[in-house]
């Protein structure tokens, strides 16, 4: 079986530094940011919850007890950590008013709004989270957290798909290759999960390359570009003056694959470098296509937004910032610290 290290190479070439991350579920504070106005009518009652202690289907399960409503008919955009103070919102068609659960003991949540709306709430449909993150054991003088807030925000940091994608010590890949393989069933759930990490590993391989090459913010012949807070993509023409200045004003982004059946749009150089990492990961790579997930292509930076590097006291530093729908705070962090769960 290959060799599914999750070690990945910085791009920024920062001093980075020891810090503890995650000392408790308060030194990282996430809300979802939804994006679009709730109209206040309609079939679905929309419930904004704040949780800690527990994960997204932790509260779908207890939703779904409070309201008789089945699992699978409760939406929710994305999923929210366990050990963080999250704050995210929830769909349920035809529900009344809940009452609200207790709150203050460790694994509790508390409803903060409900709001009813004429649609689902569907997976990756917000705008995407802000986050306030602690991190402790560390010392950061002004000048060195004004030059990482400096390089953040000019040069955006990799798009990796954070290590909680994979499962504890990469277990989701393994998984998919015995799926993959026919040795081992999963339920829909499941399944899920384990081409998910199968697609962000190629993804996060194919990142890793470009930046030891020292071209993944660089525009090259071949290259398909992603334009910045769309969905859309275009291939980058050859000899188009106009590509590295929108690449470093952020408006557009040089993307990676998604891994799945059909033609890609890349070519040339950047064809045989994805290539390449899907012969060496052939398992996953083939695994991807048999299951009839279509190419899909995502930008290989983000852009921090709203971005504050604060020292607060001694040995600690509080880090703000948002980041659009299906990005990782970790791969921020990660440029800056090094810590165990980054």
């Amino acid at each position: 079986m290959s060799d599914y290290s999750l070690a990945l190479p910085c791009a920024l070439g920062l001093n980075r530094m020891n810090a503890v991350f995650r000392q408790k579920p308060e030194d990282f504070v996430v809300t979802e940011e939804l994006g679009f106005d709730l109209t206040g009518e309609g079939e679905h009652l929309w419930v904004q919850v704040k949780k800690n202690g527990m994960n997204t289907m932790d509260v779908v399960r207890q939703l779904a007890r409070m309201s008789r409503i089945r699992e699978k008919d409760i939406g929710f955009a994305g999923l929210k950590d366990k050990h963080a103070v999250a704050s995210q919102w929830f769909s349920l068609p035809g529900a009344e008013t809940l009452a609200a659960p207790e709150a203050g003991r460790e694994g509790s949540f508390r409803i903060t709004q409900q709001v009813r709306n004429q649609r689902k709430l569907r997976r990756g449909s917000h705008r995407g989270n802000g986050f306030v993150i602690t991190l402790r054991d560390i010392t950061v003088s002004t000048d060195t957290a004004s030059a990482w807030q400096q390089a953040l925000a000019t040069q955006g940091c990799p798009n990796y798909f954070g290590p909680q994608r994979f499962g504890h010590g990469g277990s989701n890949l393994d998984k998919a290759a015995r799926l993959f393989a026919g040795e081992l069933k999963a339920q829909r759930h499941q399944r899920g999960m384990y081409l998910s990490a199968a697609r962000a590993f190629l993804f996060n391989q194919v990142l890793a390359a470009r930046i030891e090459a020292n071209h993944w913010n660089a525009v090259l012949d071949g290259d398909v570009m992603a334009l910045q807070g769309s969905g859309s993509v275009f291939a980058a023409e050859p000899g188009d003056a106009q590509l590295p200045g929108r690449l470093a004003e952020g408006d557009i982004h040089v993307t990676g694959p998604l891994w799945g059946a059909g033609q890609s749009r890349v070519s040339g150089s950047v064809q045989a470098l994805e290539s390449g990492i899907a012969e060496r990961y052939q398992e996953l790579a083939q695994g991807l296509v048999r299951a009839g997930l279509a190419q899909e292509r995502r930008a290989l930076r983000v852009m921090p937004e709203q971005l504050c590097i604060t020292p607060a006291g001694e040995e600690k530093l509080v880090i703000e910032f948002s980041l659009p729908s299906g990005a990782y705070a970790t791969s921020v962090l990660r440029e800056m610290v090094i810590a165990e769960g980054l």
